[in-house]
């Protein structure tokens, strides 16, 4: 990777919808050019997928909140179980594992807070491998996600 690779892929990463053409007058190449990069650099799995940003707001997600969760036990099976759990609960935007106190940190966005009150005390707690939910609501986003430096 050199350093126009790494130009085109910061110009995607802020807006991918940009076409050949606009990419290659900021880069000084031909959009043929950018095409064969662009082309590469997925096929060499930098770029892993093309998606939209959607407004939460807009579509009623007026609360987002990250949940820890601390498991009772750390037995394979409870994990993979609430894993797929988590895997197929629209309201878990993502899931990290972490050292530290809790095991998981939740990204979720909700309604309301009956839905994360929902989900905390119907989804979450009932699990039999989770011993401990933590929740923090976020007031605000001052720094909106970002690209990856590179």
């Amino acid at each position: 990777m050199d350093a126009l690779d790494r130009n085109l892929l910061d110009l995607l990463q802020r807006d991918a919808s940009l076409p050949s053409d606009r990419l290659a007058e900021r880069l000084n190449l031909s959009a043929s050019q950018v095409r064969r990069r662009r082309a590469r650099l997925e096929a060499d799995g930098y770029i892993r997928s093309v998606t939209a940003r959607l407004d939460p707001t807009r579509l009623g997600l007026d609360v987002q909140a990250f949940v820890q969760v601390q498991m009772a036990s750390h037995a394979p099976e409870g994990a993979r179980t609430l894993l797929r759990q988590l895997e197929t609960e629209p309201r878990v935007a993502s899931v990290w594992t972490l050292t530290g106190e809790a095991d998981y940190l939740l990204r979720v966005w909700c309604p309301d807070l009956g839905s994360l009150n929902d989900l905390v005390h119907n989804v979450l707690l009932p699990h039999p491998a989770v011993a401990r939910v933590q929740s923090q609501i976020v007031m605000d986003q001052p720094k909106r996600d970002g690209p990856l430096p590179l």
